[in-house]
């Protein structure tokens, strides 16, 4: 089942192992129960701590296994194959229950062992998902440290009829106690944060008790990141405030372009940056929306305030606001209606879901190109639909798009509707021709939108300067119409909205911001 090179990294992993656990498999006579058997038998041959057993008959989804420390009573079941890009999941689940400490803090364990309630979480993922393996590994974390915390981890494509009847058409998607929980990626801070809820409170006091900061970067992305490295050699008091690390490179899979990295992933990308910027000594404050900037000559103490949607609040001597982008969407009837019904952002997520249905892409760039492309070699049929008379995409994946036999490119296509069936979920999409005028209907099951980002400033209406386009202005030392605040990345106005210039903007940035706290007043 797995190969040599696989087997002596997962032995040397194994020997970490601090008490024996047991795996213990609910199987059939289904060939997907004998690769899981494989599977099982393969991890118990490298480690003389871990002990195999099997039941038939008595689990509600087969083929699955459980794992537990002997003697134990955690609940973390596996109803799936754990490879691909969740075998890393599997890995920690083995490594904690057999009692190697993990990696979080000692306040967040505590936090987690005190939780005080039952919680049944069922999250449904697809072994292709590169979002999937952080909310997997956060809710089996929680399983291992507090015995009232439930989970089971579904592959999608394994329990397709479950799928269906649940209506769970993107992933992750978590369910506690039968009911939806969420959708998307999400790290353990957040979920432990929305199951505690004194939490909030408790985090909004601790904000508003640290000292003003010199520069302080709101985004976690690669502008926000390029800021705080810069503003931190320069040895003033830095602190990051994000709602989570890493930005749009959390929901980016290949990077192909970032110079003198010829390939790479963006959560890695994204755990390279974090990494990084806490090398330096940068007050990391993740998990924290900011709702409102108000200027210096405002708030009447010299400082810039931002207020937080938890009710605490940040000071400092300057800010630089590298907030990002997020996806477009086509803004017709029905999108939102039907979004994870069908609607969906993420080809590399929620692809797997449609295995061997229609599906429709929005937008002809790299990004639509590269999603039809791939979506090709899963589901059954794809649309490509692009408003231009052309498409926008490099001229390699456009000839690679074409050749592909199940894929159909209509030019000129304006989408208008999203609609359903009586089952809630996605059944067509209507568009107009915009060279005839003529309107037309494809029937399909699926839908992946891929027509570029929209900047997050709508927080900032009435304290910063923005476009029409609601992007931040900027003059070539990336500072705003508001003193003392400066902004970078793809929330501005400078064009091109790539990785690499977005970091050369932070940059850019943290030494415009330091140059101004050097000519108004002596940093702290």
């Amino acid at each position: 089942m797995l190969d040599a090179t696989l087997k002596g990294q997962l032995k040397a992993y194994l020997e970490k192992l601090q008490q024996p656990i047991e795996l213990t498999a609910a199987v059939d006579d289904s060939a997907a129960s004998r690769e899981l058997q494989g599977l099982l038998s393969d991890i118990a041959e490298l480690s003389d701590k871990i002990t195999v057993s099997e039941e038939r008959g008595s689990a509600a989804r087969t083929p699955s296994f459980a794992i537990n420390r002997k003697g134990g009573n955690m609940s973390l079941r596996f109803a799936a194959i754990p490879l691909g890009h969740e075998f890393t999941s599997l890995v920690l689940a083995l490594l904690q229950a057999g009692g190697h400490p993990p990696r979080v803090s000692d306040e967040m364990i505590e936090q987690i062992k005190s939780l005080d309630g039952d919680y049944s979480f069922e999250v449904f993922m697809s072994l292709s998902c590169h979002n999937c393996p952080d909310v997997v590994q956060a809710l089996n974390l929680m399983a291992v440290l507090n015995p009232r915390v439930k989970v089971v981890t579904i592959d999608g494509a394994l329990f397709q009829k479950e799928v269906e009847e649940r209506q769970v058409m993107a992933v992750p998607m978590v369910f506690l106690n039968g009911e939806l929980f969420g959708a998307g990626r999400m790290t353990l801070e957040e979920i432990v944060g929305k199951v505690d809820t004194s939490a909030a409170k408790r985090d909004a006091e601790k904000m508003s008790a640290k000292a003003p900061f010199d520069v302080l970067v709101v985004g976690g992305g690669p502008a926000g990141s390029a800021a705080a490295i810069y503003a931190a050699r320069k040895g003033i008091r830095t602190g990051v405030v994000a709602e989570r690390f890493g930005g749009q490179l959390m929901d980016t899979l290949g990077i192909e372009n970032f110079i003198s990295v010829k390939e790479t992933e963006g959560p890695k990308l994204a755990a390279a940056l974090e990494e990084h910027v806490k090398s330096y000594e940068v007050d990391v404050m993740a998990l924290q929306r900011v709702d409102k900037l108000i200027p210096a000559a405002e708030s009447g103490d010299g400082l810039i305030t931002l207020q937080l949607s938890n009710g605490g609040q940040l000071k400092s001597r300057s800010v630089i606001l590298a907030t990002g982008a997020r996806w477009r969407e086509m803004n017709v009837p029905g999108e939102r209606e039907y979004r994870n019904k069908g609607v969906a952002y993420c080809p590399h997520c929620d692809g797997p879901l449609f295995k061997g249905k229609r599906v429709a892409v929005i937008g002809g760039g790299n990004s639509g190109v590269e999603a039809a492309i791939d979506l090709a070699g899963i589901v059954g049929h794809v649309t490509l639909l692009e408003f231009d008379k052309q498409m926008r995409a490099d001229a390699v994946l456009q000839r690679k798009l074409l050749s592909l036999p199940n894929v159909k490119v209509i030019l000129q296509a304006q989408t208008t509707e999203v609609t359903g069936g009586a089952d809630g979920k996605v059944n067509a999409l209507k568009y107009t021709d915009r060279a005839t005028g003529e309107s037309h209907t494809i029937e399909l099951e699926g839908i992946f939108v891929q027509i570029g980002l929209v900047p997050n400033t709508e927080w900032l209406k009435g304290s910063i300067e923005l476009t029409k386009y609601g992007e931040i202005q900027v003059d070539a030392r990336c500072e705003t119409s508001t003193p003392g605040v400066f902004a970078a990345g793809d929330v501005t106005t400078v064009p091109y909205k790539q990785i690499i210039i977005a970091m050369g903007e932070g940059s850019k940035a943290a030494i415009s911001a330091f140059d101004h706290l050097i000519r108004t007043s002596a940093p702290a």
